[in-house]
């Protein structure tokens, strides 16, 4: 960016075109957020117009800047500049905002609206998802840049309001960001000072740069949020920072030129007619819904030549790089595909002969295999890394360390996976998946790649009691739509989970234990049973009378309790579960091979609440489950006393 600029009438114009298209969506739709779109029109206007690097003609170009809007709800801000850019967004998308079906729902989501890197409106997760998505950048350059040769050089941009400063998640992620040194971050914070409730002073009276700074960032300041020109001088001076990540704090007034401004009333619901009335004379606007100005749309149309320009100088420069180092080339155009080694099986531990291991030792040795055939694996812990077993130990600088931020890690694996060029993952006891809760839905909504890796899976944690023992956590996975949860029974098991959680298109969660499991006495196929979430472990002639369904350690229990019954003359099977999911993806043939449906007499067996497993067992059949809290206790002991036995599954079983 030039220091310095000039801004004309037909830049202040632009400005309100972007205000009046934002409320007038708002209005038709009798819905919405005026409010931020009024304030924060002139920051974005000047950030999209000088600042971002971005082709409206290929929104997917790969070294493009990145625009995270971490304040979802104000929404029609980005699909007033989205179609004003050049996005595919037709005006006629804006006028049917937030209705069924439309390209321009109440809050953005990604992969629905062309330009939307992220999905926002729960507050603080545009801001981590940046975080991730800045550290990716850092990586690739740090790992394919030459000398004369910068293929990978963009930044990622965010506006951000007062509720994403207040959230816990906003401090992980900028904690994160500081300590790493992320440059490339640059938050414009539309700090206007009112929430939903009223005034941030009634909850909120932090010095927000001096908290940034305190995190190792670089806090600029805008007096005047209507000022272009101070505008582009603070980012400007954002954009040339070499060392920090920067927040430029934009005083702006929520509802801008409205007689809402400065109030709550601005914030969520439309301005009314009467007051939108008031607003157009303020602005000096037409008095037509959706009016665009055509010396507005001339200034901002340009981004679509100029963007273009840009991205096809990057591919020649791309093209040089190519010729000059060709196997980095090769290996960074597969990343971005997100293409994978037709022999990945192949590059898995072979577990055949191991002994008795913890899924979480046997997950350890696959994320560590997996690094040498894909170069785009990273991932770490949120500081369990040598309990999780998550390091890499040839490449140890794919190794990231999160600290103990779980939130934040799950949010900036999200933005790792939506910048592309990674396979990133995040781990932590499967207990505190619920501080990653609201990540890991937005994981499954975006349907991005992120793996989350969860140990000490069950009350086989032992001694640290039920603090630390994951009881509900497996059921309130397993209910998030399009969240695949994996939970093996031994290292072969684990091995075959892994090949999933990487070839799969959407978020994975493995469970994983702490204690060792001996490995599964079984003939069956143990890759393809896990690849299509369910197979008979151990089984019966003919049809079986009874099935004993199991996951993760308690697999052995059933098979155990099969072996038992069937030589008392009840036929048994023992299947392991390790996906219900993938299961459920399965032809009904398959499914129906595994669980006939004439076999009502069905017990399911697993260290954690019965919810999930109604769907399997049906009306006829019986769980082994818990349904309370664990307690403190050797492990052994703790599955004992809580009647998890091969013993007390065959009383289950014949009571069914």
């Amino acid at each position: 960016m030039n220091n310095t600029r000039a801004f004309d009438s037909v830049d202040t114009l632009s400005v309100s075109t972007i205000r009046m298209l934002a409320a007038d969506m708002v209005e038709k739709a009798n819905s919405g957020h005026p409010g931020l779109p009024l304030g924060a029109a002139p920051m974005a206007y000047v950030l999209w117009r000088y600042a971002l690097r971005h082709s409206p003609s290929a929104p997917l170009w790969f070294d493009r800047d990145r625009f995270v809007l971490s304040a979802g709800h104000g929404s029609a801000l980005l699909y007033s500049l989205l179609h004003l850019s050049g996005y595919n967004l037709p005006l006629e998308e804006l006028k049917r905002f937030r209705q069924w079906q439309s390209k321009t729902p109440g809050h953005p989501e990604f992969g629905h609206t062309a330009g939307v890197e992220t999905t926002t409106g729960p507050l603080g997760q545009g801001l981590a998802n940046a975080a991730g998505m800045a550290l990716a950048e850092k990586l690739l350059a740090q790992k394919y840049n030459k000398s004369g040769h910068e293929i990978i050089n963009h930044r990622t941009f965010v506006i951000a309001g007062d509720g994403d400063m207040m959230e816990g998640i906003a401090q992980e992620a900028v904690s994160l960001a500081g300590h790493l040194k992320l440059n490339k971050l640059i938050i414009l914070y539309d700090d206007n000072s009112i929430t939903i409730e009223g005034k941030t002073e009634l909850a909120f009276s932090e010095d927000i740069p001096a908290r940034l700074r305190a995190c190792g960032w670089n806090a600029l300041a805008v007096s005047d949020g209507n000022s272009l020109p101070e505008i582009h001088a603070a980012l400007s001076r954002a954009v040339g920072e070499r060392e920090k990540p920067t927040i430029i704090c934009v005083k702006t007034c929520i509802g801008c030129g409205s007689p809402k401004q400065d109030s709550e009333k601005a914030h969520g619901e439309p301005l009314g007619a009467q007051a939108l009335k008031a607003t157009r004379e303020f602005y000096k606007w037409p008095d037509e819904t959706f009016y665009i100005p055509p010396q507005a749309a001339q200034r901002l149309g340009e981004l679509a030549a100029s963007g273009e320009a840009a991205r096809k100088d990057w591919e020649n420069r791309l093209a040089a790089y190519a010729r000059e180092y060709p196997a980095e080339s090769a290996e960074l155009a597969s990343r971005i595909k997100g293409e994978m080694p037709a022999d990945l099986a192949k590059a898995l531990p072979d577990f055949s002969a191991a002994p008795a291991m913890a899924t979480r030792e046997a997950s350890g040795k696959a994320i560590n295999a997996l690094a040498e055939a894909l170069p785009g694996f990273y991932g770490g812990s949120a500081d369990l890394a040598p309990s999780n077993k998550t390091a890499f130990l040839k490449y140890p600088e794919r190794t990231l360390h999160f600290g103990i931020r779980e939130h934040g890690m799950a949010a900036a694996v999200n933005g790792m996976a939506l910048h592309g060029g990674f396979i990133p993952f995040g781990a932590t006891f499967l207990v505190f998946a619920d501080y990653m809760r609201p990540s890991l839905r937005l994981a499954a909504l975006m349907k991005c790649h992120s793996i989350f890796v969860f140990t000490h899976d069950s009350i086989g944690v032992g001694e640290d009691g039920p603090t630390h023992q994951p009881v509900e956590q497996l059921s309130s996975l397993r209910v998030v739509p399009g969240l695949t949860v994996l939970r093996p029974a031994d290292a072969r098991e684990t091995a075959a989970a892994w090949e999933a959680a990487v070839v799969r298109k959407g978020p994975v969660c493995l469970a994983l234990t702490r204690q060792k499991l001996p490995p599964l006495d079984t003939a069956a196929d143990i890759r393809s049973g896990v690849l299509k979430g369910a197979y008979v472990v151990a089984d019966c002639a003919g049809l079986p009378e009874i099935i004993i369904l199991a996951s993760g350690s308690e697999v052995r229990l059933a098979v155990a309790a099969a072996k038992e019954l069937n030589m008392r003359g009840k036929k048994t099977r023992a299947v392991s579960m390790p996906s219900m999911e993938i299961f459920a993806e399965q032809p009904r043939e398959y499914r129906d091979s595994v669980l006939p449906p004439a076999v009502t007499k069905r017990l399911a067996v697993e260290a954690a609440s019965p919810m999930s497993w109604h769907k399997w067992t049906g009306s006829g059949g019986g769980t082994l489950c818990i349904e309370t809290f664990g307690a403190s206790a050797p492990a052994e002991t703790v599955f004992e006393k809580y009647g998890f036995t091969a013993e007390n599954a065959v009383k289950k079983a014949l009571e069914l």
